[in-house]
């Protein structure tokens, strides 16, 4: 574990009250203020003259990469730093990888698949992360990472692939805990675990999940699979998102099926999650609406109103910004239901429209519109 800004204090001049205390020759302040610059990597210990031997050793030990980052042409695979995301974070999302056998016949088929292979969730454009070709003479031009087998089993990358899904499952664990716990260089490389041909795709989905979440760096595949890497890849983002800072997407207003000026308009935040949710619903509408996303620091509605990030000033500033007022000749504004309670705040802020007061959960938003706003 790394060291904090009080564990480094204790082994410097000011803890210990001794006459270099608060020298300022590191450029600090204070020997307290030195010890939590280093902690966060602001200064270098070397900045210190009276830094004993032993805070030396310990914090360069603190700093030492418990896991190896292999890059292969823009793919980092693994450098990974903590055994709970919740610690700090994930930092690279474990690579998927497909093998394909070049003598085969139906060798381009497979490959023009995995070429057409996208998806695009919160923003974000996934494709296949890396191709291992078996028996490949060279000569295939395409835009996928490709590396021959031979190539890739050179590699400092550890197989973890044992019999079953427990020992598997055990030796994964293993290897990470003691990369992490105790930086054993042993088990610093980076590791995989290899699915062989043939086996039952939910069978795979499952391990490969729970192999996502602890803690493979890898997982390569014989066979592929639209649908199980379209899942996969949702659960790696979903896993590999930073818990300290929220999805967001970007504050403007968005729209759908092609709007006019006489099309409904709704409201929410730019947390990622909201908007998706509400996003969905509005496009499968039969009829064309427009979404007012607001700035909210990617919070969700009741957080944001909590952090006085969605206020009545905010809403009216975003409008303005815009210029909605003047584009349409709708006069409704439809807020979340759990905003309900904003209503009249919003209504003496936001003069150009009625705020009307919408749904809670975004499943509901096809029947309200339905009840409330029927085709002609």
């Amino acid at each position: 574990m790394e060291l904090s800004g009080l564990q480094i204090f204790k082994y410097l001049p000011g803890a210990k009250k001794s006459e270099n205390t608060n020298c300022k020759i590191c450029k600090c302040p204070t020997c307290m203020a030195f010890a939590l610059k280093l902690a966060k990597g602001q200064v270098d210990i070397s900045d210190c003259p009276y830094v004993p031997e032993e805070l030396k050793e310990k914090f360069l030990y603190s700093r030492k990469p418990p896991q190896k980052t292999v890059v292969l042409e823009g793919l980092n695979i693994g450098g990974e730093n903590v055994l709970y995301r919740h610690e700090k974070t994930f930092i690279n999302p474990i690579a998927l990888a497909v093998v394909v056998d070049a003598a085969s016949h139906d060798f381009m088929q497979k490959i023009k698949r995995l070429e057409k292979f996208e998806i695009t969730r919160v923003n974000e454009k996934y494709t296949i992360d890396l191709v291992i070709l078996k028996n490949y003479a060279g000569g295939l031009e395409t835009s996928l990472r490709l590396i021959t087998e031979e190539e890739f089993l050179k590699l400092p990358l550890k197989d973890a692939t044992c019999r079953n899904f427990k020992d598997t499952a055990e030796n994964l664990i293993n290897i990470r805990t003691r990369a992490i716990k105790e930086k054993d260089e042993q088990y610093a490389d980076p590791v995989y675990v290899r699915f062989s041909s043939g086996l039952d795709k939910k069978d795979v989905c499952a391990k490969a999940s729970y192999y996502i979440c602890k803690y493979a760096n890898m997982l390569v595949f014989e066979d592929f699979d639209e649908a199980l890497f379209s899942t996969l890849i949702t659960l790696r983002q979903n896993i590999f998102t930073d818990p300290q800072k929220p999805l967001q997407v970007e504050a403007k207003i968005y729209e759908f099926n092609n709007p006019d000026e006489n099309s409904i308009i709704f409201m929410t935040t730019n947390f990622a999650l909201t908007f998706f949710a509400v996003a969905n619903e509005l496009e499968n509408l039969s009829v064309p609406s427009y979404l007012v996303v607001t700035p909210a620091d990617g919070m969700s509605v009741l957080t944001a109103w909590s952090a006085e990030k969605f206020t009545a000033k905010v809403a009216a500033k975003t409008l303005k910004k815009f210029d909605l007022a003047n584009k349409v000749k709708t006069r409704k504004i439809i807020i979340p239901g759990l905003l309900a309670h904003m209503k009249q705040e919003l209504q003496e802020e936001i003069k150009d429209f009625d705020i009307v007061v919408g749904t809670v959960e975004a499943y509901e938003i096809s029947d309200f519109v339905k009840n409330n706003y029927p085709l002609k």
